[in-house]
């Protein structure tokens, strides 16, 4: 792995200075790494991937992103700003919080044209992601028609056409189908293998092994309870009950009761 991008060392976050949402959290996040957070409704995850992206700053604790300490001095200079943007894109769980043009394509080619990207460039990249995410035909539509699983390919296709160097996905496959969800995970391998690092927010423990080559699990006392790689934290099912990512359900054979634990799969955050 390459050289740190985040480095948290301490960090706390509370929203309107009371409400607490992370507490103390570590973090080295190397180039080119595939990490996953992992935790239960309110543990801190979306919170985490909004001081990553720069749209909050810690209470406590300091966040550096590429060495430099973010903060909001930091974003109120124009060149740190579209840098920071530049290498760095956010797909929101809700996709309607990134959609508000008339267009489908004006919200994809907004960004870029914010970014000041060259135009021959853009082209290019709304072409490959177009035949990628098969959405040629969604171009000329309003993005409040579209279905779920449509506005999130448009979501992913207007923050991947920036070409980021770093990916921060929350919730990426909640509520899609087999197949749309399939598309996804390799267009995240696919960036991976190029040289993006990849940090995913979910509750789908069925995609977590694939995506991911460290995990992080988080608490509902908004900490880190547990790191390690997939597999080792996949296999721990008393730490994964422990933190509501497993159901015990029990069922009847005949006459015998049995119970056994079930992964949580596609909740909304």
């Amino acid at each position: 792995m390459g050289n740190s991008i985040f480095e948290l060392e301490g960090v706390s976050f509370r929203y309107l200075g009371k409400y607490s949402a992370l507490r103390g959290i570590n973090l080295d996040i190397k180039q080119g790494q595939k990490l996953s957070i992992i935790g239960a409704n309110g543990s801190g995850k979306s919170t985490l991937l909004h001081l990553l992206d720069g749209l909050i700053f810690p209470e406590q604790g300091v966040i550096k992103a590429f060495g430099k300490e973010l903060n909001e001095d930091k974003f109120n200079d124009e060149a740190f700003s579209k840098s920071f943007r530049k290498k760095v894109g956010l797909v929101f769980q809700n996709p309607d919080v990134q959609l508000f043009c008339p267009t489908v394509k004006e919200d994809i080619l907004f960004g870029p044209l914010q970014l000041g990207m060259e135009k021959e460039k853009i082209n290019q990249r709304l072409e490959e992601l177009v035949v990628i995410l098969a959405i040629r035909d969604l171009l000329d539509r309003p993005p409040h028609q579209l279905s779920i699983g449509e506005k999130r390919k448009v979501a992913l296709a207007s923050t991947l056409i920036i070409d980021p160097e770093v990916l921060i996905l929350d919730e990426p496959t909640a509520g899609l189908d087999p197949l749309t969800t399939r598309h996804i995970i390799g267009l995240l391998l696919q960036a991976n293998a190029a040289g993006k690092t990849i940090i995913t927010s979910t509750h789908d423990l069925h995609i977590v092994g694939e995506i991911s080559d460290l995990v992080y699990v988080f608490s509902q006392d908004k900490s880190i309870v547990k790191f390690g790689s997939a597999d080792e934290i996949l296999k721990d099912l008393p730490l994964l009950s422990a933190n509501n990512l497993v159901h015990i359900h029990s069922h009847r054979h005949k006459d015998t009761a049995h119970a056994h634990p079930h992964q949580h799969l596609g909740h909304q955050h």
